[in-house]
C-alpha cells in the first residue's frame, strides 16, 4: 500500500510516518512544502506522479485557530482550496482520499455528542474553511472519507500535552485550566493507527461498498480540559517525573480571539459500525503519552 500523506510537520502527518514505519505493508510518504504544496497545481501533479499513490491522506492545514480570524484567505486557501486540488488530483488517478476535519465545524451548543447528520454550524474562520473543505473534497472525489477529529495530541510538537508540561515547568502556582468545554482527547499514534486500518480497509476488496462519507472519529469517553490535565498530572506523578497544581476556570476567564465550541463530543458509532475500527479509551492515550515521553527524557 504506497500512501501520500500531506502535510509532513502535523503531529498527524509525523504519527503516520512513525506507525508506517513499523508496518511492512505501508510506503508511506509524508511530503509537505516544497515538494508538496496544495496550493500549487504543478507541485501537487509531481507528488502525484513520483509516488502514484495507492491512497493519499490529506492532514495539511491551517490550523492556527486565532490567527484565521485575521488571515481568512489564507486560511481557505489551504483549508478549502488546497483541499480540492489535492482530491482533484487523486479523483482523476482513481485513487481514493481520506481528509481530516475537525469539531470546529459545529457551534458547540448541543448538549449531546454530535452525529454526523447533525447540521454544521461553525462560529470562527478556521471553522468555516474547514466546512468549506469538506463539501471540496466530497465534490471533487467521490472515493472519499472525511474523518472528523479533535482534541489530538502526542508527546512531542505543539498541543495540549506539551503545553501543560511547558507550563509545569515555567509557571509558579497553579495551572488555570478551563473546566467548561468538553471533548474527546485522542493521542496521535492512537489515531495515526486507526487511519492506516481504515485505508487497508478501503483498499480491500472485501470491503465491499467502502462506506464512502463523513464520521466523526475520536477516543472513547469525553472530559474537560481541566479533567484532561488533571489525568496527565496523575500519570506523570505515578512516574514521578512531575508535581502539577491545577486551578479549574471558565471559558469567560479565558479570553481567545475566536471562540472556542463548549461541546466538541462525537457520537462514533457510525464510523464503528462501518470499518469495526474503534480507538482505545482516551485515558489509556494519555497513559501511552506519558510513557512516550518518559522514554523520551531518559535518553
Amino acid at each position: 500500500m504506497r500512501l501520500i500523506i500531506s502535510g509532513w510537520h502535523g503531529q498527524i502527518a509525523r504519527a503516520l510516518a512513525d506507525v508506517a514505519l513499523s508496518s511492512p505493508d505501508v510506503e508511506a510518504f509524508a511530503l509537505g512544502r516544497p515538494a508538496l504544496d496544495v496550493r500549487d497545481p504543478r507541485s501537487v501533479e509531481r507528488a502525484f506522479s513520483d509516488v502514484n499513490p495507492d491512497l493519499v491522506i490529506n492532514t495539511a492545514a491551517y490550523t492556527a485557530v486565532d490567527k484565521a480570524e485575521a488571515e481568512p484567505d489564507l486560511a481557505f486557501l489551504l483549508n478549502r482550496d488546497g483541499a480540492r486540488r489535492f482530491a482533484e488530483a487523486a479523483a482523476r488517478r482513481n485513487v481514493p482520499i481520506i481528509h481530516l476535519s475537525t469539531h470546529y465545524v459545529f457551534d458547540g451548543m448541543k448538549s449531546a455528542p454530535y452525529v454526523e447528520t447533525d447540521e454544521p454550524r461553525p462560529t470562527t474562520i478556521y471553522g468555516q474553511s474547514k466546512l468549506e473543505g469538506e463539501e471540496a473534497v466530497r465534490q471533487a472525489n467521490p472515493q472519499h472519507v472525511i474523518v472528523r477529529t479533535g482534541w489530538i495530541y502526542s508527546a512531542t510538537g505543539r498541543n495540549f500535552f506539551t503545553r501543560i508540561l511547558d507550563l509545569a515547568t515555567t509557571t509558579e502556582g497553579p495551572l488555570d485550566v478551563v473546566d467548561d468545554q468538553r471533548g474527546n482527547p485522542t493521542y496521535a499514534p492512537h489515531f495515526a493507527t486507526l487511519l492506516l486500518d481504515l485505508a487497508r480497509r478501503l483498499l480491500s476488496e472485501s470491503h465491499g461498498t467502502k462506506g464512502w462519507g463523513i464520521y466523526h472519529v475520536a477516543a472513547p469517553g469525553n472530559t474537560t480540559w481541566y479533567e484532561f490535565a488533571k489525568e496527565i498530572g496523575e500519570n506523570l506523578e505515578s512516574a514521578k517525573k512531575l508535581s502539577i497544581r491545577l486551578n479549574p476556570i471558565s471559558t469567560a476567564q479565558y479570553t481567545t480571539l475566536a471562540r472556542r465550541p463548549p461541546n466538541c463530543t462525537f457520537d462514533c458509532t457510525k464510523f464503528d459500525d462501518t470499518f469495526s475500527l474503534r480507538l482505545p479509551l482516551w485515558q489509556e492515550g494519555v497513559r501511552e503519552c506519558v510513557n512516550s515521553w518518559n522514554k523520551a527524557t531518559e535518553r
